[in-house]
């Protein structure tokens, strides 16, 4: 019923959006008669889009002189019919966006372009903003599209008509370093119709559209906007319908081929401005309500810009421009990593930044080492999640701490001692979200590092400040990001940012929508019945052959006297750095998902029923009881019994230092960890004292009678959290020839402390 009333509320959206257009259109050309276009019937452009295009198409563009006031109005005007009749009617063919949340919460209704000049991307939603301020939210570009480096406003010209012209600048910034930034000349105008209804309409200048000519900047290439923008209607008793309509040409053509996804996608576009326009929409009108809790007591306003200097600070990074003060450094004969320095942080930092804890009087700047590379097979959603979850995978205490000594008065000397917490522990502290939480915001406590200094070892608690976009592996086209920087304990609204971090973006639109969330475990393989084996199949042919681009950026503040040497550490910890993520991303492919369990294919594979099965024949064997209550000879149904089953249990090599091979969902929570990094979990970090002193106790009579209870006790989890437990059994799990394969271990009745 809801779907229903959901499709009939949309088309009586579409037809109202049609009427009302149709009339103030025709209203504005009989007050306006002198700025007709060249569709001289009476039939609105809403209703005959592709009418309007033949017409257009068929007759000449009439003379004018596109550099003055009228000329201007005359281009203004087209855009707007040309707008219009892609944003409710047909000029562009658009096909409804896979991978939008449905149901009452959804953002709206997304569609993108199909097999049309350029991309395109288009958005209807309802919002509690009036229009007013919907459209000086959406004019302030800069506020929320993050690629947006910079928007100048030229000229603003008013019209008779009460509407406004503006030409507009504007540099957007590359995604990777393996691409130029693009910029844009347009001409936007800004209409109120009869109704009340807003109008905020863009196109580019260019030689065809006649008018004047913009900037041109070195190192960017000039982009186009085709006519796009923003229909802003009022509704009765409050709010706003908004449509919003972007239609661009990224000349795909100047970057390497690999890369052209990036620029020919329209799912990426779609992510990149039209979503994420609606989005902050959204975003500000839930805040206004005043329902928007404060994180740290910090308003959302405030948070919302701590975001916003961190992806900037990190596009900065990326992107390195000349006229903020980068120029590369001399590389040492390999050019996977390049290293940037900038002598003048101040200009990059910004003057309302207190940057003066960054930088000594004696001298000094930023250095940042970046690196691009291509990915295969690996969801850009669940290698940040990764790289997020399990910082020790990949970062280096020392280079953290580091870039904590930085910050503090006198940068290479920390005062002060404070007593740690658990060595190399992260905690993370939440901040801030948006309303689909496809963003968060929050600091990340890294608990009892050590630095070495003076030949004496300090240890302190640091602090990061970590921004997290993009985790949902069911949004087509999203681009995911983890970005960071270190800040002190007294985190002041003023503080300076050097932000790091890693982007991963998809290079291969997905054809179609996928059946379920795929992640680290084995849930998306528990089917029961032949069903199962289908959908794992499928799934993995569908993410075959896909490609992503990786972008590492991590900057370094240094003084010039040790300016070498932070660059050597720079180059070779990127490296490092490279190297893991490499490592992980192999694991968290398709094809190596099964990783210790030596799965050749989907974790559904023969090898993971094989060990569900010896695991609960060795139980019932050993003990005499029955592990998992299903068919043994429904192997389908023995793992779903397994991964479902209350309890956490989970296998241990059979080593002198055992590590994890394989645990239960309940088992992954218990340690707050997934299946590839089980893999590098020892039993030995995971017991306490007492623990470890049973097991070794009872390890004998394991071996030779197959099992043993253990008392109750407490364990710690992969995040340092204690964990306490009712019992635990082990039991040596044997293979179908009796061999001995693996210890397995139940935890009962466990719970965090």
């Amino acid at each position: 019923m809801n779907k229903l009333l959901m499709e009939e509320n949309d088309r009586l959206q579409k037809q109202v959006s049609r009427l009302v257009y149709e009339n103030g259109y025709m209203r504005q050309q009989l007050h306006n008669p002198s700025v007709a276009t060249t569709d001289t019937s009476c039939e609105s452009v809403v209703t005959s889009g592709q009418h309007h295009q033949q017409q257009n198409a068929a007759a000449p563009r009439p003379q004018r002189d596109a550099n003055n006031p009228a000329g201007l109005l005359a281009i203004a005007e087209e855009t707007l019919a040309e707008f219009l009749s892609k944003a409710t009617g047909t000029a562009v063919d658009w096909v409804q966006m896979v991978g939008m949340k449905p149901g009452p919460d959804s953002i709206g209704i997304i569609a993108v372009s199909h097999n049309c000049s350029g991309v395109a991307a288009r958005a209807c939603g309802l919002v509690s903003l009036e229009p007013t301020k919907v459209a000086e939210i959406l004019k302030d570009r800069s506020s929320w599209y993050r690629d947006c480096r910079c928007v100048d406003i030229l000229h603003v010209i008013p019209t008779g008509n009460g509407g406004t012209i503006e030409l507009i600048y504007m540099q957007t910034y590359a995604p990777t370093t393996l691409a130029a930034p693009r910029d844009f000349w347009t001409l936007r105008y800004t209409s109120g119709l009869e109704d009340g209804s807003l109008v905020i309409c863009e196109r580019s200048l260019t030689q065809s559209t006649g008018g004047p000519s913009g900037p041109n900047t070195p190192n960017f290439v000039r982009a186009e906007v085709l006519p796009s923008g923003y229909l802003i209607r009022p509704c009765e008793g409050g709010g706003s319908m908004i449509h919003i309509v972007d239609h661009v040409d990224l000349d795909a053509w100047s970057v390497p081929e690999v890369l052209r996804p990036l620029y020919e996608s329209p799912k990426i576009l779609a992510q990149k401005t039209t979503i994420a326009a609606l989005r902050h929409i959204r975003q500000i009108a839930h805040e206004s309500s005043g329902e928007m809790p404060y994180g740290g007591g910090r308003q959302p306003a405030v948070l919302r810009t701590f975001s916003q200097r961190l992806s900037r600070g990190f596009n900065d990074a990326v992107n390195g421009f000349p006229d903020d003060g980068w120029s590369l450094m001399s590389s040492d004969g390999s050019e996977d990593v390049t290293i940037a320095i900038n002598s003048s942080p101040n200009k990059l930092v910004g003057s309302h930044v207190n940057s003066s804890q960054l930088f000594s009087a004696i001298g000094g700047g930023i250095l940042c080492a970046k690196a691009s590379m291509l990915l295969q097979n690996v969801p850009p959603a669940l290698l940040v999640r990764f790289l997020r979850e399990h910082r020790s995978e990949w970062a280096d205490p020392g280079v953290d701490a580091y870039s904590a000594a930085a910050l503090r008065a006198s940068p290479y000397a920390v005062p002060g001692l404070r007593a740690s917490g658990f060595m190399g522990s992260q905690v993370i502290l939440p901040l801030a979200h948006t309303l689909e939480h496809e963003e968060f915001l929050e600091v990340i406590r890294l608990e009892g590092h050590s630095l070495c200094h003076d030949e004496v070892v300090l240890s302190r608690d640091m602090y990061l400040l970590q921004l997290c976009s993009g985790v949902d592996e069911n949004a087509a086209g999203a681009c995911a990001q983890l970005v960071f920087a270190p800040i002190d304990e007294s985190f002041a609204d003023d503080a300076p940012l050097l932000p790091s971090g890693f982007r991963v973006i998809p290079l291969d639109a997905k054809t179609d929508p996928p059946s379920g969330t795929r992640t680290l475990d084995l849930a998306s393989t528990l089917e029961v019945g032949s069903g199962g084996t289908t959908r794992a199949s499928s799934d993995a042919s569908s993410t075959c052959n896909t490609r992503s681009v990786l972008t590492i950026a991590f900057q370094f503040s240094y003084e010039n006297h040790l300016r070498e040497s932070v660059a050597a550490m720079a180059r070779q910890y990127v490296r490092t750095v490279v190297a893991s993520v490499q490592r992980v991303a192999m694991a968290i492919a398709p094809s190596r998902l099964g990783g210790q369990l030596e799965m050749k294919q989907t974790p559904g594979s023969p090898e993971a029923h094989t060990l569900a099965r010896w695991i609960g024949r060795s139980y019932r064997f050993h003990t005499g009881a029955e592990l998992l209550r299903a068919d043994t000879q429904c192997t389908d149904a023995s793992l779903k019994a397994l991964w479902q089953h209350s309890d956490s249990i989970m296998c241990c090599s059979l080593k002198a230092a055992p590590v994890f091979t394989f645990a239960n969902q309940a088992g992954l929570d218990m340690l707050e960890t997934t299946l590839i990094a089980l893999q590098d979990i020892s039993l030995e970090k995971i017991l306490d004292d007492d623990g470890r002193k049973a097991l070794c106790t009872e390890y004998p009579k394991i071996m030779q009678q197959g099992f043993a209870y253990l008392p109750g006790g407490v364990c710690v989890s992969s995040m340092g959290r204690p964990v306490s437990y009712e019992q635990a059994v082990a039991w040596k799990v044997l293979s179908d020839d009796d061999t001995p394969h693996c210890l397995a271990f139940m935890f009962v009745n466990w719970s965090f402390v």
